[in-house]
């Protein structure tokens, strides 16, 4: 066996004369264990969180939209519709025309109103399934019907089959001065999305009906939704589409109309990332604490190891074999802990929320009542490696320092 390792392994495990020495060893073991598991169930559980809130918002909005240039509506949206739907990766097309208003049931309420129609809709949403009182077919031209989250619904105190007036930004004039356009509509469906954003904020309407709400001329639609094969390739696929529609149309795919929320949950993950490693640095920082002590006790047998004729560089390797070992064996604990805990982290925090009587994810809080950890390969590997590579630069002074022990010096009171 190499000399270094050997005599590294065996000051790793022999006894201490100083047991504050072993102590702190644990410690700095422990540490690290800590710091690892806690840094992959932390970034497992906030993957789980942006790719279910991913998943619930995504199946609500278009993988990609065409609009026009001039920012008007769309007067021949059948025709890039027929464009979009000739590629294979395209699954389904459907116009939409956008506005808000205020809501006034017993209750008055800003929302986002969106003119559909039902059986394209179903085609690019998730909107059907989503249904928990009625359906899109619901809606029908010219009935003047809507379809409320369940959280806009209960707080406008309506439900299936009353009546809402919808007020909209549009102003008239007439003998009595200028009136906003108003428009009484009949509740025919409650969906729940599980967002705020949705549940709270967006009611549907038929095309038709909005745009005779909005006087847009006949046939016209704000945009086209496209949903695309391939989530993750949409950006690509909306590329390869621009040049097949004419100069009038742009497309903009699901990255580019919610890119704020991506940026923001990336620097919200690094910065955690970056936060939580500096537990593992702390636990570094114990492992040079103890090389540093160990290197004074075994003072005199590094000066015999020199007067034998061990060089600094081998010197440097027995107590660099020492620090490492610490981190090593702190690491593998913290990652099978880690990996075990992200693993189970629903039914920790179910029992949990059990012995406490209490509920950390309240349903009128959250977007998300359920924790899910979504543990990557990557993220695992970077996390270990920044650990352990920690623990190796933590041996460099300690180990600098046994190299320059002078033997007369070490052996002068021996």
């Amino acid at each position: 066996m190499n000399l270094p390792l050997f005599i590294g392994l065996r000051y790793t495990k022999a006894k201490r004369k100083n047991h504050f020495i072993s102590f702190i060893s644990l410690i700095s073991m422990a540490g690290i264990a800590l710091g690892v598991m806690t840094v992959i169930v932390v970034i497992g559980v906030m993957n789980g969180f942006n790719k279910e809130f991913q998943q619930r918002m995504l199946s609500t909005v278009s993988h990609a939209t065409i609009s026009a240039f001039s920012g008007e509506h769309l007067n021949q949206w059948q025709q890039a519709v027929d464009q979009v739907k000739a590629r294979d990766q395209v699954l389904g097309a459907a116009p939409y025309i956008r506005t808000e208003g205020m809501l006034q049931g017993f209750r008055t309420e800003g929302a986002l109103i969106q003119g559909i129609m039902p059986e394209l809709e179903q085609q690019v949403t998730e909107f059907q399934n989503a249904m928990r009182y009625g359906s899109l077919e619901d809606l029908q031209a010219g009935k003047f019907n809507i379809i409320l989250g369940v959280d806009l619904a209960a707080h406008l105190g309506i439900g299936p089959g009353d009546t809402v007036m919808l007020y909209v930004p549009e102003f008239r004039t007439t003998a009595v001065g200028v009136t906003p356009r108003l428009k009484r509509f009949t509740v025919t469906g409650i969906f729940e999305v599980g967002m705020y954003e949705y549940d709270f904020k967006l009611g549907l309407i038929h095309l038709e009906d909005a745009r005779k709400l909005l006087r847009l001329p006949e046939g016209s639609a704000e945009g086209v939704r496209i949903k695309v094969d391939d989530l993750m390739q949409a950006p690509r696929i909306a590329r390869d589409l621009a040049p097949e529609l004419d100069g009038f149309y742009r497309i903009r795919d699901w990255t580019q109309e919610h890119v704020n929320f991506f940026k923001a949950t990336r620097t919200e993950r690094m910065v955690m990332f970056i936060i939580l490693s500096m537990i593992v640095a702390v636990a570094a920082f114990n492992i040079l604490s103890t090389l540093v002590m160990l290197v004074t006790e075994k003072q005199s047998d590094v000066a015999i190891l020199r007067t034998l004729g061990m060089s600094g560089g081998k010197i440097m390797g027995i107590f660099m074999v020492s620090g490492t070992l610490i981190g090593l064996i702190g690491t593998t604990i913290g990652t099978i802990l880690g990996l075990v805990t992200a693993a189970n982290i629903n039914s920790i925090m179910k029992t949990l929320e059990g012995w406490f009587n209490t509920e950390f994810l309240s349903k009128d809080v959250y977007y998300i009542t359920e924790i899910t950890a979504d543990l990557r390969t990557a993220d695992v590997l970077l996390i270990v490696g920044i650990a352990f590579g920690l623990s190796v630069l933590a041996t460099l002074y300690p180990a600098w320092r046994a190299a320059r022990v002078e033997p007369a010096e070490a052996l002068r009171y021996e």
